[in-house]
């Protein structure tokens, strides 16, 4: 698994000084930590992406969920329509910062086994994400 990277860089670059803010995507759809699982959805599919960056009252983000993740939150057998998305957020610690070298984010995103990871600023607020390729 490499990052994936979106901008074209020189040939001599070295990818593992490059910052996350080189090669991040666009943070895309952000929503509220109160949403339910169902409009989540919803949103996914009239965005069409697979991802939203979720946020709290304050708008700090505070995680990502995926497609896959709420797909099997709402096939469970405890799925009910008041499961929030705040409710299914799991710990992913803390977020790269735009100056974060790659290096360091591949390190952190495989030792969480995190597919994609948010970029944040010092207010928390998301301004990309950075998303492992297979």
């Amino acid at each position: 698994m490499t990052l994936v990277q979106t901008e074209s860089r020189p040939a001599d670059a070295d990818p593992a000084h490059r910052t996350a803010v080189e090669v991040m995507d666009a943070a895309g759809p952000q929503v509220c930590d109160d949403m339910s699982v169902e409009v989540a959805l919803a949103v996914m599919a009239a965005a069409r992406t697979v991802r939203l960056v979720v946020c709290d009252q304050d708008a700090q983000c505070t995680g990502l969920v995926t497609h896959a993740e709420l797909a099997a939150v709402r096939d469970s057998s405890d799925y009910t329509d008041r499961v929030r998305l705040r409710d299914i957020l799991g710990d992913h610690g803390s977020f790269p910062s735009p100056v974060t070298t790659m290096a360091e984010a591949e390190h952190a995103m495989r030792t969480r086994r995190l597919g994609v990871l948010p970029v944040v600023d010092e207010q928390g607020s998301a301004l990309g994400v950075l998303a492992l390729s297979r």
